[in-house]
């Protein structure tokens, strides 16, 4: 790749103008915690909608998700169809979220059930960031500067690790600096880059590939199906312990089946877009419940176009590799034999960036590459801060002044960068980026959902019902990822085939999430059923069976048609983007 001088002119100037806004808002007085930690909540519509947005589509999207393309097709798209789960964050959860003026999500756990709740969610979420979200987000990083610069050496660092440590010096800057105020206006500006570049990836990638047509050709009925068997094919019609690659291929499907994709990925999306403090604090960052519901209804149309400006980008990236049309992408993606290497498929966006576009257009889209991976660390560092700092540190210091809760939230990030880094050699061991996230998301997930939505939906559920549910729930999760990740660590090592840990290794990981939902709800209802019931004054208008009328008024009066056909529009994308990707 010839990175012109064009190329560095546009890439400058994103520097320039991220910096310059983010230096704007930093120079904003911010000598509160609300003011920090949720823009003083007063974000309008567009940058909630874009800040969320610019927060999930980060760098699991840009090499994790164009490497699932290229391997799987549209397989991964489920996750983004997803869209419909911001309606709910919207409809369902805004107005509790609002009328309880928490600052985070373990908060409002502890309105709803006990003090006790809200600790053992903040521990649980400050974990999940450091194995999903920061330490992802570096290594993406690294991956898109060994391959766009691979020469960089720096201080003994090749351009892997450079390009790691560079992203989160620059993001951290004004991440630290300028709280939630400087990552929502920062995202927004993001947002409008990273769809930019992503488009332009999409448009001339065809464009060397051939065209649609020859996309659909060369991938297969199969690539652009969303509907995956549940056993693979030559093995239908038998329900016995087939093995298959020390597999047994009747539960253990490596191609996302529709069955696990009905019914775990939902799970997955409803606590992640309606539940995690790294998506609902820019929700709560807004002044009122019209406004946050607005913002939700706008990040679930921008969340409709992965499907096309990442998993279709991966799809091309395959296609141009199996024609040959680019010799340098058929070289890093084919090997001898002719095969796709798995291993090396989340090097497609970057591959298609390096060899596809010309110069100018390059810059562009490289500055969206960076805007991704800034963002959704930028998000992910203010989450972590937020929750230490009011689910901790504010806790154990009830009489700490405003300034040291905000110089605490600062001193938390850097302890979280430190932690994703030590992650960073489990998820190089993974099958994909992309399969290493949403594997341990699904492990997560469960619990969490079940104390939120059940909570919300069933008065008479109390505080050891959800104790004992988030107990199990992580206990079941953990057990999960302790036995994958030697796997994961250690590329010669196994377990016995046939053996009890070799079972839980190879079933399918969303099989597994399921299983963990089942006993969760299960406990969830025994344990609140069979203790007693929670005070009416502790959860009024926390719950639907609580609220009062003046409660049901006052959100009534914060939504109007507008609203509804919006939300009405989404609803029938959605179900047309199925329609067509059915093989």
């Amino acid at each position: 790749m010839t990175f012109g001088a064009l190329d560095w002119v546009v890439l400058i100037l994103y520097f320039a103008i991220i910096l310059g806004l983010a230096w704007w808002v930093i120079r904003q007085r911010q000598d509160t915690s609300s003011d920090y930690f949720l823009a003083g909540r007063h974000l309008g519509w567009f940058v909630i909608g874009a800040s969320i947005f610019a927060s999930n589509i980060g760098s699991e999207h840009l090499v994790g998700l164009a490497g699932s393309g290229a391997t799987d097709g549209v397989a991964m798209a489920h996750y983004e169809l997803h869209a419909w789960c911001l309606l709910v964050l919207g409809w369902v959860m805004v107005p509790f979220y609002m009328r309880s003026k928490v600052f985070t999500m373990p908060e409002f756990l502890e309105k709803r059930f006990s003090p006790s709740a809200r600790t053992v969610l903040s521990a649980i979420s400050l974990i999940a960031y450091v194995l999903t979200k920061i330490a992802v987000g570096i290594f993406a990083g690294g991956i898109v500067f060994s391959v766009l610069l691979p020469d960089i050496h720096f201080l003994g660092m090749n351009s892997f690790w450079f390009g790691s440590i560079l992203v989160i010096v620059l993001t951290g800057i004004y991440t630290v600096l300028g709280g939630l105020r400087a990552v929502a206006y920062t995202e927004a500006l993001q947002t409008v880059i990273l769809i930019l570049g992503s488009v332009l990836v999409t448009f001339f990638g065809l464009k060397a590939l051939g065209g649609w047509g020859e996309l659909r050709a060369i991938c297969g009925s199969e690539m652009f199906n969303l509907w995956k068997p549940l056993v693979p094919h030559g093995l239908e019609g038998t329900w016995a312990p087939v093995k298959e690659a020390g597999r047994m291929a009747w539960y253990f499907n490596d191609n996302y089946p529709w069955l696990a994709m009905l019914f775990c990925a939902p799970i997955v999306g409803l606590w992640y877009w309606c539940t995690d403090q790294y998506i609902v604090q820019r929700v709560l960052g807004g002044p009122n419940e019209k406004v946050a519901r607005q913002g939700s209804i706008w990040a679930a149309f921008l969340k409709l176009l992965p499907v096309f400006i990442f998993i279709i980008p991966g799809m091309i990236c395959f296609a141009l590799a199996q024609t040959g049309n680019v010799e340098v992408i058929r070289s890093e993606l084919i090997d001898a034999s002719g095969h796709l290497m798995r291993d090396k498929a989340q090097m497609a966006f970057p591959l298609l960036v390096a060899h596809v576009l010309p110069v100018g257009i390059r810059g562009i889209v490289v500055a969206g590459l960076l805007a991704a991976l800034m963002s959704s660390l930028a998000g992910v560092f203010n989450a972590s801060s937020t929750l230490f700092t009011m689910d901790f540190y504010s806790r154990l210091r009830p009489k700490a002044t405003q300034h040291q809760l905000v110089w605490m939230g600062r001193v938390a990030t850097g302890a979280m960068v430190v932690l994703g880094l030590l992650w960073i050699p489990v998820i190089q061991g993974g099958r994909g980026l992309y399969d290493y996230l949403q594997g341990v998301q699904s492990y997560l997930a469960p619990p969490i959902f079940v104390v939120f939505f059940f909570g919300v939906f069933n008065k008479r559920l109390n505080a050891k019902g959800c104790l004992w549910t988030l107990g199990v729930g992580m206990g079941m999760g953990l057990f999960r990822l302790a036995i994958d990740t030697p796997v994961k660590l250690m590329e010669d090592f196994s377990y016995t085939q046939g053996s009890f840990l070799w079972v839980m290794n190879n079933i399918f990981f969303q099989y597994y999430s399921v299983l963990i939902l089942i006993v969760c709800a299960i406990v969830m209802v025994a344990v609140s059923y069979a203790t007693s019931a929670p005070s009416a004054e502790k959860i009024d208008g926390l719950t639907f069976g609580s609220l009062t009328d003046e409660h049901r008024k006052e959100s009534r009066a914060s939504w109007g048609m507008k609203e509804v056909l919006f939300s009405a529009l989404l609803m029938v994308v959605i179900i047309c983007i199925y329609l067509y990707f059915r093989g």
